[in-house]
């Protein structure tokens, strides 16, 4: 029996719709994981995310998991038993950082923070003399906040700078370099628009020299994947795993999509749907949740009215009008929404639509 699929309106923190040329992609003819043809693919694709990250580091490649998976490689790879971990927290993805790095054996200190609010270089600075990794995240999903990353690579002294960039790359200026990120992760699923499955990963020069020699995870040993990715002495490749041949067509395929547009233009264009959203939200007497000033433009965190049923509105929005929006977290579930536009549906036409729609929701649910 054929299973009626329903297309939705993605506008929650992830996945977004992807790009069409994204979704094409996953239907091109499959190559063999160490064809030549697709070690082609995969040194393009790692060419286009070391564009997307802003940086030259050789190792720069797109893990065979989720972004989660991306976090996990990031400290597994970095800490062990008595390391330093200074942790900033200001929302649920910085608490998830610090339960990944305590599993590998690190000491972990964390920063707490207001969820809403950023990051503060300087609190995390005055935490510990002598870390060994310092932690953040750029764009925090749960709360809808940007921090300052640059500031905390000015900070980091001896440490390296483990940066979680899942919610910012491909819409949002990334410059690991420029800001001293050692250790960045994303995923594909969000301003990328490409569905989820990859964690696109970059680790400098310095932080692989200083990596964990036999880490806890196989799968994840940046060393043996190098070795499969980038290739080793005289540039042959050496089997790792089964890579996800697919997805990584599809990432190529969403990669050049965003190149193609240009990243500044990328940019503008998440800006100005995010700024219309938050101005519209605003215009109908919602309060926004995140920070002035540190608002992320792609993903848009507002209060739920008082005394309107949160649930009950996103249901709607999902049976009325075919759209997904987020729901908090933690204590903020049923109080705020969390409303992306990301990817391909950051334009004028996706936030005319949510705004009429949650006008509706709210009046009607």
């Amino acid at each position: 029996m054929t299973q009626i699929v329903t297309a939705r309106h993605l506008f929650g923190p992830g996945p977004c719709n992807p790009y069409p040329e994204a979704t094409a992609a996953l239907g091109l003819p499959l190559l063999g994981h160490l064809d030549p043809l697709f070690i082609a693919r995969m040194d393009r694709t790692a060419d286009g995310l070391r564009t997307l990250w802003g940086t030259k580091n050789s190792r720069t490649l797109p893990l065979s998991a989720t972004g989660s998976a991306g976090m996990e490689a990031a400290f597994v790879n970095t800490v062990k038993a008595g390391d330093v971990a200074v942790i900033a927290v200001n929302g649920l993805f910085g608490e998830r950082m610090c339960d990944v790095a305590s599993r590998a054996g690190a000491e972990v200190v964390r920063v707490d923070h207001e969820y809403g609010t950023p990051v503060d270089a300087q609190r995390v600075a005055d935490a510990h003399p002598n870390p060994t990794v310092i932690a953040a995240v750029h764009a925090e999903t749960s709360t809808g906040v940007v921090s300052d990353i640059a500031a905390l690579g000015a900070i980091k002294g001896d440490a390296l700078l483990i940066v979680d960039a899942v919610t910012s790359i491909g819409g949002m200026p990334v410059l690991a370099d420029e800001w001293g990120i050692d250790v960045g992760y994303a995923g594909t699923q969000k301003c990328i628009g490409v569905a989820p499955g990859l964690a696109p990963f970059t680790i400098s020069d310095r932080a692989f020299d200083r990596r964990i020699e036999k880490p806890q995870s196989w799968y994840l040993d940046l060393g043996l994947l190098g070795g499969y990715t980038t290739g080793g002495a005289g540039g042959g490749r050496t089997y790792h795993h089964t890579a996800p041949v697919g997805m990584v067509a599809s990432l190529e395929a969403g990669i050049d999509r965003i190149l193609a547009e240009g990243l500044d233009a990328v940019t503008l264009r998440h800006q100005a749907a995010g700024k219309a959203l938050q101005d519209g939200l605003e215009e109908m007497g919602l309060r926004l949740f995140a920070a002035e000033g540190h608002r992320l433009a792609q993903l848009t965190t507002v209060y739920v009215p008082e005394g309107v049923d949160s649930a009950r509105v996103r249901g709607y929005l999902l049976e009325r009008f075919n759209i997904e929006i987020g729901g908090g977290v933690g204590k903020y579930a049923s109080t705020v929404w969390r409303i992306g536009l990301m990817g391909p549906n950051a334009n004028p036409t996706s936030v005319a639509l949510i705004l009429t729609a949650l006008k509706e929701a709210i009046a009607k649910a």
